[in-house]
C-alpha cells in the first residue's frame, strides 16, 4: 500500500491548485480533485498489489514447496484460483482502508458507487494477479526474467492509464493518447471515477467492465494453463 499512500499524501494536494482538474473529461461533477484522483489510486493499488503476486510462487519454487504441491491430487485449477482469491481479499481490504482514510477529506463516498467500484476492482485484480502467477510459472528458475517483465509492463500500464494526470485528445500528443486507448487499465480507471461519483449510466462504466472482465478471463485462462503444464 506504500505507493498509493505516497501519491495520495504528496501528489493529490497539488491537484487542488489546478483549475478545473476535477472536471477534466467530464469525469466528475463534484468539483473535488480528490473525487477525480482517489479512484485512480485504487487502480494503482490493484496493479501494485497483484502484479507482484507471482513473486511468492517463485519463492515456493526455489524452496521446493511448489513441487510438493504438484505431486498431490489437488486440482491444478484450484491451485491457481485459490492463490488469486487470496490476493484479491488482501486487495479489497487495502482498498476499503484507503477509502476510510479518505473520509476526512473532500472525497465524497457514495455507498452504491463504492460497492460497484470495488467489484470492478476485484475483477481487474483477479486478472492481473493470475497473469502474474502465469508469468512466474513461465519464469521458473529465472527470477530476473519475472521482475524484468513485470517492471517493463507495470509502469507503462500505470502511466498510460491516466491515474496521475488526464490523457485526453487535447492535452496529450496524438501518439500518447492512442497508446492510452489501447491500455485496458485506462478504461478501468475511467469506470472507477464514474462509479465513485455515482454515474452508473455512462459508457465508460460499460467499457471499464468489459476491459476488467477481459483481463480477468485472459489471466485465469493463462494461469490455469500454466499450472496444468507445470511439471515436478
Amino acid at each position: 500500500m506504500l505507493l498509493p499512500f505516497l501519491f495520495l499524501a504528496l501528489f493529490a494536494p497539488l491537484l487542488s491548485g489546478l483549475s478545473g482538474m476535477s472536471r477534466v473529461g467530464g469525469n466528475t461533477g463534484t468539483g473535488s480533485s480528490w473525487q477525480w484522483f482517489a479512484p485512480g489510486m485504487l487502480v494503482l493499488l490493484a496493479l501494485s498489489a497483484t502484479a507482484g503476486a507471482g513473486a511468492s510462487l517463485l519463492n515456493e519454487m526455489s524452496s521446493g514447496a511448489f513441487e510438493r504441491m504438484l505431486v498431490t491430487p489437488l486440482n491444478r485449477a484450484a491451485m491457481l484460483v485459490g492463490r488469486v482469491l487470496k490476493e484479491v481479499v488482501i486487495l479489497l481490504a487495502q482498498a476499503v482502508l484507503i477509502l476510510v482514510l479518505l473520509l476526512p477529506s473532500s472525497f465524497r463516498l457514495r455507498p452504491l458507487g463504492a460497492l460497484a467500484g470495488l467489484v470492478l476492482l476485484m475483477f481487474f485484480g483477479v486478472g492481473i494477479g493470475a497473469l502474474s502467477f502465469a508469468l512466474a510459472l513461465r519464469s521458473r528458475g529465472r527470477q530476473t526474467l519475472f521482475y524484468g517483465v513485470q517492471q517493463m509492463l507495470f509502469f507503462p500500464l500505470l502511466l498510460l492509464s491516466g491515474v496521475l494526470l488526464p490523457i485526453t485528445r487535447g492535452s496529450a500528443p496524438t501518439w500518447l493518447h492512442v497508446l492510452s486507448r489501447v491500455n485496458p487499465a485506462t478504461y478501468v480507471v475511467e469506470a472507477e471515477r464514474a462509479l465513485f461519483d455515482g454515474r452508473f449510466a455512462e459508457t465508460s462504466v460499460l467499457y471499464g467492465g468489459l476491459a476488467a472482465t477481459a483481463v480477468a478471463v485472459l489471466g485465469v485462462v493463462a494461469g490455469i494453463r500454466g499450472m496444468r503444464d507445470a511439471s515436478v
